[in-house]
């Protein structure tokens, strides 16, 4: 691949794309299939309202003396002005920030602030969300319901505060102006999980993400003959492999039904998907459930899992179910660009002999992997250590967090570049293989999203009102991978029905607490600190 400075966009990339096939199916969805002529117009108008609005507020987009791009929140969820929300805020010259109608208002609101954001596009699916999220916000929004109609009600109640537009105020998509956006510039901001009990965001570049997908591109042949799977919520950063894979050659992203996504096999078959991404967790239940059948999908020329441990019993089990399809095990955080290793599945293989988890492998082209100790000095071949990364793919930072940034984006004594601290444990084995050996923090993994034990302890404590929370991933596997979550208090005062229910309005569902334990008193370690191992045997 070219070594020259990319000047390339994310947007730039699908409007190219869009240009070359305009006829073709770009997405079906809710039943309704829109050309990619089509999902640029309504990207286009999207694009065209919100730099209009922009003009007219005058000193809105100042940031800070940041450098960052400006960004646009995104609420919305599998739908197509979900979609074109995100594409069109991309196409106005912004970076996006997807959020779900499933999260509280609250935390809604928080990633609004957060991430200093002036524009929200909303789908139908987060009308019954709106008026609690903007009361919330005390910046000044400008909004957009590219699907809907403004309320009179709701905008008679934030006049002079937000302001709202509904379909009716569409731009012509002929009124859009090609934004000029640096390839340096945020393509997307996504929040993860944080141990100071807030969410932190992670900022993505264009040229981040284009190296990416350069890279899927070449190595899987992606064509526009292939329709893409999409099991991944948009707030989900490997989402982007399904949409902008799709859409940056010419394919057909294929979004399942609320049925097809509780039968994903099935799914599969009725969309006739060739291109399948998800966690392992999903293959698991498709084995479980007994629908992973050898030979189920001949039509799969591609399958690849990422987001937490592949097992060898899954890979083999999705192996023969699609006999044509290529397999592969692809590992990476949000910080790293969805993915930035590999292994490729193939039965009989001896690597695959020495532990039940596929490898992760080798790295993308472009990037480099080193295995160090605390002190980021590389370890002796085939000891364990830290894996860090660096390459093209190593993120901008954490948004608006310098001290965070600086902690986990650092130059290795002796390395000029950039090096991102997974803080997951590795080991390089003697055919230079990287074999995943699980997390060096408190950080779990629970159905694919990292989860950051910490927060959940600060919301415990602030909602029961008590000094001290204790939450545990469990059960974990040796992978660093949790069924869930159990949370210890020693306040028996604390009314755990309602606390369960305060828990709700602040936390996703996968980060709330499946039990709450009420104990005497947390036992503590010969330093004095709350003993964990203590608590986790209780749960033995």
């Amino acid at each position: 691949m070219s070594t020259s400075p990319d000047t390339r966009t994310l947007h730039g990339e699908f409007l190219r794309i869009a240009a070359a096939y305009a006829e073709r199916p770009a997405l079906i969805v809710d039943g309704e299939t829109l050309r990619y002529a089509d999902l640029r117009a309504r990207a286009q108008a999207i694009a065209a309202t919100l730099q209009r609005t922009r003009s007219a507020s005058p000193g809105a987009d100042d940031l800070r003396e940041n450098e960052e791009a400006p960004l646009t929140c995104v609420l919305g969820q599998r739908s197509a002005a979900g979609f074109t929300g995100i594409l069109g805020a991309l196409c106005s010259g912004h970076g996006y920030v997807p959020m779900l109608p499933s999260y509280p208002a609250a935390r809604i609101a928080l990633m609004i602030r957060r991430s200093r954001a002036r524009e929200l596009v909303v789908d139908r699916g987060g009308l019954r969300l709106l008026a609690d999220v903007l009361a919330a916000v005390e910046t000044p929004l400008r909004v957009l319901l590219p699907d809907s109609e403004v309320d009179p009600a709701l905008r008679e109640r934030f006049a002079g505060k937000h302001t709202l537009l509904g379909a009716d105020d569409l731009a012509d998509a002929a009124a859009w102006t090609a934004p000029t956006v640096s390839s340096d510039a945020a393509a997307y901001l996504l929040f993860t999980s944080g141990s100071t009990g807030e969410p932190k965001g992670v900022a993505v570049a264009h040229r981040n993400i284009v190296r990416f997908l350069d890279v899927v591109r070449e190595r899987y042949d992606l064509r526009p003959e292939d329709r893409f799977s999409h099991m991944f919520e948009v707030t989900f950063d490997l989402s982007l492999m399904d949409l902008f894979g799709a859409w940056s050659s010419g394919a057909c992203l294929c979004c399942p039904d609320a049925k097809q996504r509780l039968l994903p096999a099935t799914y599969v078959t009725q969309a006739a998907i060739s291109v399948w991404f998800s966690v392992p967790s999903t293959a698991l239940l498709m084995k479980d459930t007994r629908t992973l059948e050898a030979g189920a999908f001949p039509g799969l020329r591609l399958a690849l899992f990422c987001g937490e441990a592949l097992t060898v019993p899954v890979a083999a089990a999705f192996a023969e179910a699609a006999p044509a399809a290529i397999v592969e095990n692809l590992y990476g955080p949000t910080e790293l660009t969805l993915a930035c290793t590999l292994y490729r599945y193939e039965a009989g293989d001896p690597a695959l002999a020495e532990a039940d988890v596929v490898p992760i492998g080798a790295p993308f082209p472009g990037m480099r992997a080193k295995v160090v100790d605390a002190q980021l000095r590389e370890v002796a071949a085939g000891d364990s250590g830290e894996l860090i990364v660096a390459g093209p793919q190593v993120a901008i930072g954490y948004w608006d967090d310098p001290a965070r940034t600086a902690a986990s984006f650092v130059r290795p004594p002796g390395e000029d570049e950039v090096f991102y601290r997974t803080g997951d444990r590795v080991r390089l084995d003697a055919r230079g293989i990287l074999r995943f050996l699980g997390r060096l923090d408190h950080q779990v993994k629970i159905r694919g999203f990292r989860v950051e034990l910490g927060e959940v302890e600060a919301v415990l404590r602030r909602e029961a009102g008590v000094d001290a929370a204790v939450a545990l991933g469990w059960p974990v596997t040796s992978s660093g991978c949790a069924g869930g979550i159990v949370a210890f208090l020693d306040d028996a005062a604390v009314d755990v029905r309602a606390l369960r229910r305060r828990l709700m309005e602040h936390l996703p569902r996968y980060m709330l607490p499946t039990k709450v334990h009420v104990v005497d008193a947390f036992p503590l370690n010969a330093n004095g600190k709350i003993d964990r191992n203590a608590l986790r045997a209780t749960l033995e």
